[in-house]
């Protein structure tokens, strides 16, 4: 009896340690190039140190009514607006939490000049939610972006 237990302890260590270690993540499978959930743009995630950044790289509508590349009309620095929105750095700061999770970072609106605290979750290999707040995360909003290079 006694060393059927100690198998059946085993076996169940095994399995707990083979499914822990298929949930752990690289804390780099956030990078890539994501498309936001209105469709509306994609931001590169990408690596500097060891924190991590995202970029605009492509914008569905990439220029004003007159044919001039759209720019941070919003931001409110002055000296800011007249910088182009395609390459803009919205995204800084994040650290990886461990457990899917990227927090204690910063994703900026261009859409009204706002900057919020972010954290992020991959809930797949080709979904990211992305929670932007003020204060507490409570109190935001969660985009679902999309994967565009499939892994």
């Amino acid at each position: 009896m006694t060393k059927r237990f100690l198998g059946f302890v085993l076996l169940l260590s095994l399995v707990m340690a083979a499914f822990s270690a298929q949930a752990a993540t690289n804390p780099d499978d956030v990078l890539g190039v994501w498309k936001n959930g209105e469709g509306t743009g994609m931001i590169q995630i990408f690596k500097k140190g060891d924190k991590y950044f995202g970029r605009l790289v492509w914008l569905k509508v990439p220029n004003n009514p007159d044919g001039t590349p759209r720019t941070d009309v919003n931001n409110p620095d002055e000296s800011k607006r007249k910088v182009s929105l395609k390459g803009l750095e919205n995204m800084r700061d994040f650290k990886y939490a461990g457990d899917n999770k990227w927090d204690n970072g910063k994703i900026y609106d261009p859409k009204n000049g706002n900057d919020y605290s972010c954290e992020m979750t991959l809930v797949d290999p080709n979904t990211l939610e992305v929670r932007g707040y003020i204060g507490v995360s409570l109190f935001g909003r969660t985009d679902v972006w999309k994967r565009q290079v499939k892994k």
